[in-house]
């Protein structure tokens, strides 16, 4: 915390640290794929939901078979993908955030990363409707927020529009989701339809505001005065 007050007022030191945060969170496919192949029966990515790779009981949940002995990494890897988005979001809010829809969109991922951290904390069979509403908050806040940033902030029109199409394509995965119509792709790819779009999305938005950053400007040549708030810029060597 008190770096961050201390380095806040200059954006330059947190330019590249929030979209680096948005692309941490692959980590998040990473744990996804060594969870599953720890399974003492294979694991099913269109029958088996991401969830069932942190359920922490072996036996029948959902009229599916589901032993995951990696749930513990499971539960972290959502917690920290949370913890990503959610700072990610407060850090490039406060660098990028000028528009009302922009900063919107970022908020509303912020929200959806503290929705991830309770997937994380509260798995499928221990607290079934606070794990339920947290997941609802990235399948909804997210996706949506999605369509918000593409339209508002500054990028290359084709991530303009692959990022548009992703939220779009995800909100309307939700809605088969929701309704038990899972288009042939079964209840597990159904779901990750609606969920990977997003994570990939950010860790693309992050990659492009990375590459367009600016270095971090010296500590010599941004200096404020003791007499006033505003910096004095000193020639650099």
């Amino acid at each position: 915390m008190k770096w961050l007050q201390a380095h806040g007022n200059n954006p330059g030191d947190l330019t590249r640290l929030g979209p680096g945060l948005y692309v941490a969170g692959l980590q998040y496919f990473a744990v996804q794929l060594l969870a599953a192949l720890r399974w003492p029966r294979p694991y099913s990515i269109s029958r088996d939901t991401i969830s069932d790779l942190g359920n922490t009981a072996c036996g029948t949940w959902n009229g599916r078979y589901v032993c995951s002995p990696l749930h513990d990494l499971m539960n972290g890897s959502f917690i920290v993908l949370g913890i990503t988005m959610l700072l990610g979001s407060v850090l490039i809010s406060r660098r990028y955030g000028n528009g009302r829809l922009t900063a919107t969109g970022f908020t509303a991922i912020g929200f959806s990363g503290l929705g991830v951290v309770m997937v994380g904390v509260f798995p499928e069979n221990s607290v079934p409707a606070l794990h339920a509403l947290g997941s609802e908050l990235p399948f909804t806040l997210g996706n949506a927020a999605l369509i918000a940033i593409a339209i508002s902030l500054a990028m290359p029109l084709l991530l303009r529009i692959c990022v548009f199409l992703s939220g779009v394509t995800a909100l309307l995965a939700l809605a088969a989701y929701a309704s038990s119509h899972y288009l042939g792709l079964g209840e597990g790819g159904i779901e990750r339809v609606v969920a990977y779009p997003q994570t990939i999305c950010l860790a693309a938005i992050g990659c492009y505001l990375i590459a367009v950053s600016p270095p971090g400007r010296s500590r010599t040549a941004h200096r404020t005065t003791s007499r006033d708030d505003h910096p004095t810029r000193q020639p650099l060597p």
